[in-house]
């Protein structure tokens, strides 16, 4: 959409309030509003100032003024606001030399594209992440000096079996029984419904939604691939849709990795592909159908597989799915069809156009924008480098003997032992100045600082459990 045609929509909607967003470092949708009168056709180009020293990881105070400049083609209307409200994704700027702000995810996601170009192997990277998310009926939490707990409701929870309803229908999803029951056992089609009409009221194109695996609400509902930054404002889009349409039937939504002890976690499978020139690249008569291309491809996401799950699973929380015994990967491995590894081939489809990878084990914790490019990142250096990805792992790899599946590479088991390996393991992001050492530095100060030792110096209850009459 252009600057004339989102002016002319202002008028035509009769728009009241223009809403500004961008994405702070954690993946975060942060936003500030105007009447719409204050848009003109040089916002588009000026901007407008905000205080960057208040957003997480981002300007020390002495450098807080910053630019927020709105792109008008990610314009949409608000479908939940009771005014008429105008929603703009925007860029950020230094206002002083007017360049892009180098912390900015959404400009990283933008350099990634662009160095995928430089290279020569594509024009074109496209993404097709699948969210999962559990929808809750309540949610409580706490952590004082003397107590901690949380305490999270469903009325599909297998544990409300017994529960006195007045009257209990019984209909309650036993623990890895939720994929694709109808009604009345799956309670929530008329809400997911909902939410579909919603995101496509705001350009995004629905392929499916369904009940997932996991008790108590987990559901599913799957977008159509796109490319690589786009696909990212879509998922935050995405976020801001089902959370709120959600809060509209008293509902609450979390995209927590692992918010329930014993059952399946969340996680956002992320198809994607290389195409140029309008043809796909991914296509060949290599193992299941892929070209060379795309097994260098995966060999560099198998090699730097520890480093960039920093991003693509990057919180405490993430390695309590990434746990044997559940569908979570957690070995570094390829197949066709097999869930159990971390990069799987899709074989629904013999057409060359539809010839993607799988990547298993994000979780939607993560920030898109980093997690997107540090893929893509890890794939273009498969790629230039020629990296083997070894040989496929045809079979349940969680029931391999313990000396075979010795030599399986394995996932981090922790944020902290994932935050190393960035550490040690972070060249391949440089390249093309898509990250930045600063921006590497800070993210994994913030993590270690906000989030490692706050939950390392924490009192769990199950320590209580454990160990309390010792």
């Amino acid at each position: 959409m252009s600057v004339e045609k989102v002016l002319k929509l202002i008028k035509d909607e009769e728009v009241k309030v223009v809403d500004l967003r961008f994405v702070d470092l954690l993946g975060t949708w942060q936003h500030f509003s105007v009447p719409a009168h204050v848009i003109e056709e040089d916002t588009f180009t000026e901007g407008l100032g905000f205080d960057g020293s208040s957003i997480r990881g981002w300007q020390s105070i002495n450098e807080s003024d910053m630019l927020v400049v709105p792109d008008a083609d990610s314009a949409f209307l608000d479908p939940f606001t009771e005014v008429t409200t105008l929603n703009m994704v925007c860029c950020i700027l230094d206002p002083i030399t007017k360049q892009p702000y180098p912390k900015h995810p959404r400009y990283i996601a933008y350099k990634a594209q662009e160095y995928l170009k430089s290279t020569g192997i594509a024009d074109t990277a496209y993404f097709g992440p699948e969210l999962e998310f559990f929808i809750l009926d309540s949610i409580r939490y706490d952590i004082k000096q003397n107590a901690s707990y949380y305490y999270l409701d469903s009325q599909e929870g297998i544990w409300n079996s017994g529960k006195d309803e007045e009257p209990n229908l019984g209909y309650k999803i036993r623990n890895k029984e939720g994929y694709f029951p109808v009604a009345p056992t799956d309670s929530l089609q008329d809400l997911r419904t909902e939410m579909i009409l919603n995101l496509e009221k705001v350009g995004i194109e629905v392929e499916t939604h369904h009940h997932e695996v996991a008790t108590a609400g987990q559901c599913e509902i799957d977008m159509k691939f796109d490319t690589l930054l786009n696909m990212a404002d879509k998922v935050l889009k995405y976020k801001y849709i089902v959370k709120n349409t959600a809060a509209m039937y008293g509902k609450t939504v979390t995209f927590m990795p692992k918010p329930i002890f014993g059952d399946n976690g969340t996680g956002m499978h992320s198809h994607q592909s290389l195409w140029k020139d309008g043809k796909p690249l991914f296509a060949g008569n290599l193992y299941a159908g892929l070209s060379e291309i795309a097994m260098y491809y995966m060999g560099g996401i198998i090699k730097h597989g520890k480093a960039i799950a920093a991003f693509t699973n990057p919180t405490v929380n993430s390695y309590k799915r990434l746990v044997p015994g559940f569908e979570a990967p957690i070995n570094l491995a390829y197949s066709s069809r097999n869930r159990s590894a971390a990069l799987r081939i899709p074989m629904y489809s013999s057409s060359p156009k539809a010839k993607r990878v799988e990547v298993r084990f994000p979780d939607p914790s993560s920030n898109p924008y980093l997690a997107f490019s540090a893929m893509l990142m890890a794939g273009i250096d498969g790629i230039l480098n020629k990296i083997d990805p070894g040989e496929p792992l045809d079979k349940n790899i969680y029931d391999l003997p313990p000396q075979e599946l010795a030599n399986v590479p394995k996932a981090p088991g922790s944020l902290e032992e994932a935050l190393q390996a960035l550490e040690d393991d972070h060249e391949f992001l440089l390249k093309g100045d898509v990250f930045s050492e600063d921006l590497i530095k800070t993210w994994i100060d913030y993590k270690r600082e906000k989030e490692l030792k706050p939950y390392s110096m924490s009192i769990n209850p199950i320590e209580f459990f454990m160990y309390f009459d010792v």
